[in-house]
């Protein structure tokens, strides 16, 4: 159950820029997404952690303590063919939400929805990079690894994650869970992501990741 802490030390501007929902406002003065970002990344304060389990793609479940079933076509259809699964958790800490709290209460509307959008745009980089470094130790067991999938994405339904929290690791990290099912910190992130074997034929092919193979529907990114 490897814990992952990096230090992000730039956040996308233009990710800030889409999270915020000014992709189609050009116009909007650049320094205040850049200051957001500055900002962000003096409260961010970074933890992950990821558990690599076998799959039985045959019956759909994860060979977790408890075994965990996985429903739901999508995400069925996504793990096909996996033999092992990356179950993972980040979170940007809460001193980053609170600091939005704080703006909002005070008026300070515009700064206040950068500083959130900037939170969001750190927490999705983390978890890229915590991609990596999964990426680079299943390499030598000769599997790739399909992109992140996360509760509440196409028919994987969010009721999941009741179990899935506990399945990735993230009380360990210090997240929690509410009755809701929203996560605590704000910020955060649990996804599965799919490990299947690299054939010969696969050694020289890209594993793309794009809008035409996501299942999330209601996305910035298609904005």
């Amino acid at each position: 159950m490897p814990i992952y802490n990096a230090q992000i030390l730039k956040i996308d501007a233009a990710e800030t820029r889409r999270y915020s929902g000014l992709k189609k406002a050009p116009n909007f003065d650049e320094k205040n997404i850049s200051d957001a970002c500055e900002e962000a990344l003096l409260l961010l304060e970074v933890r992950g952690i990821y558990k690599i389990y076998d799959y039985d793609c045959k019956n759909n479940i994860i060979n977790s303590a408890p075994p965990f079933k996985i429903f739901g076509n999508s995400i069925i259809k996504h793990l096909a063919g996996c033999e092992k699964v990356a179950c993972i958790a980040v979170t940007v800490g809460e001193n980053i939400e609170n600091e939005v709290t704080k703006k909002f209460a005070a008026g300070n509307y515009v700064s206040s929805v950068l500083l959130d959008a900037a939170a969001t745009a750190a927490v999705e980089q983390a978890a890229d990079e915590l991609e990596k470094a999964i990426a680079r130790e299943v390499s030598k067991e000769s599997l790739k690894m399909r992109r992140r999938f996360s509760p509440g994405y196409g028919d994987w339904q969010l009721e999941n994650q009741k179990n899935f929290f506990y399945v990735t690791g993230a009380p360990e990290i210090g997240m929690n869970l509410t009755e809701s099912l929203m996560l605590v910190p704000r910020k955060s992130v649990t996804a599965i992501i799919g490990l299947e074997k690299i054939f010969s034929s696969d050694k020289n092919i890209k594993n793309k990741k794009s809008c035409a193979s996501c299942d999330k529907i209601n996305c910035l990114a298609r904005s």
